[in-house]
């Protein structure tokens, strides 16, 4: 007569220890890390990049953006890739980032809107390189939103990896992998930019004239 043995039970599976662990209202806590993780992988490859200089963020942006226009911008020594500023709320804002190693321009405005209660609306706007000395920046980013104007590059490349730029300022790099472009010289007439921030290692601002006004005075 034959014997029946009775096997135990092995250890109990990843599933079925989710499954019994959530029927008793716990926490699945390899389920929590496999969800977590590429989460967590995400934020560190964004600080990595803050810290590196590979994402457009040297300071906390404020919620507004500016506007600037100018009758004509040039520039030696151009980069422009992709990046993201950040505000103190930890909001990001995806960007494009114009950086020139050594600009001039002519007839600069900068303006800003704020609304303010009782006062309503109040613009700040800066003016500078009006008469027969422009304004000149080097190493200067500006992080922006949208840009016109007519445009010529001189010896322009386009879609090269923004991780290999080299002709901008030094630093003025993208991503890997990401889309960039580059040229020896930009000059661009009728210049119209919107954008988050803007930096520069030195600024020459030739006959400043700053005025805070109630109402909508804008650049454009």
């Amino acid at each position: 007569m034959a014997t029946l043995v009775e096997e135990s039970p092995g250890p109990p599976s990843d599933f079925e220890h989710d499954a019994s662990a959530e029927e008793h209202g716990h926490t699945s806590w390899k389920r929590f890390a496999l969800l977590t993780v590429p989460a967590a992988v995400g934020a560190g490859a964004l600080l990595f990049g803050i810290m590196n200089g590979a994402i457009a963020a040297s300071f906390a942006v404020s919620g507004q953006q500016f506007k600037i226009s100018a009758d004509e911008m040039r520039g030696e020594g151009v980069a422009i890739y992709g990046g993201i500023d950040y505000d103190l709320r930890q909001n990001v804002h995806p960007v494009a980032t114009a950086a020139i190693r050594d600009a001039e321009i002519d007839n600069l405005c900068q303006s800003v809107l704020t609304e303010f209660p009782i006062l309503g609306t109040v613009s700040l706007k800066l003016s500078a390189g009006t008469g027969d000395t422009p304004v000149h920046a080097t190493n200067l980013f500006i992080d922006m939103t949208r840009m016109s104007g007519d445009t010529r590059f001189g010896d322009m490349e386009i879609g090269r990896d923004a991780s290999t730029l080299d002709q901008g300022p030094a630093n003025a790099r993208g991503m890997q992998d990401l889309f960039g472009m580059q040229g020896e010289t930009l000059t661009v007439s009728g210049l119209e930019q919107t954008a988050w921030a803007a930096n520069a290692g030195t600024f020459r601002l030739s006959g400043l004239d700053l005025a805070v006004a109630r109402g909508d005075d804008e650049c454009f």
